[in-house]
């Protein structure tokens, strides 16, 4: 089944400047880059796109770190990208993720774990449309 996924390159992998491993990684394994774009989050911006984490321990370090320097934004597309990007991204902890996965390269911490994704089609929804608009997605 054809999907759409948000990918987002974290702020602590723009500095490691490793974007372009990263989208080679997703090349490699046949997930499309259908819209792209560098963006710094303001503090309210990762406020809105992180609500559902809002009554969460970890959510004000968690908009801190992402408002704090730029992130790159992808709508990748292609069979099962929502599970097949988090297989790639790896386990949420990059000490309990797969050998090979972006998480276990190129993570520090769980909240500097690289890269985000989405966690289901509902959210893929959300997190795109939060980010683009239709006419930016070229696929």
């Amino acid at each position: 089944m054809q999907q759409a996924t948000l990918a987002i390159i974290k702020p602590d992998a723009i500095k490691k400047n490793i974007i372009g491993q990263i989208v080679r990684r997703i090349e490699e394994n046949d997930l499309a880059v259908v819209a792209m774009k560098m963006v710094h989050l303001s503090r309210k911006m990762a406020e809105s796109f992180y609500y559902v984490h809002r009554e969460r321990p970890f959510f004000a370090s968690l908009t801190q770190f992402m408002s704090e320097a730029p992130v790159v934004l992808m709508v990748l597309r292609g069979e099962n990208a929502i599970s097949r990007w988090r297989d790639i991204m790896g386990a949420t902890d990059p000490a309990k993720a797969k050998e090979g996965t972006i998480r276990k390269l190129f993570g520090e911490s769980i909240e500097r774990n690289a890269v985000h994704g989405s966690d289901g089609p509902e959210s893929a929804g959300f997190e795109i449309g939060y980010f683009f608009s239709a006419v930016e997605l070229v696929r």
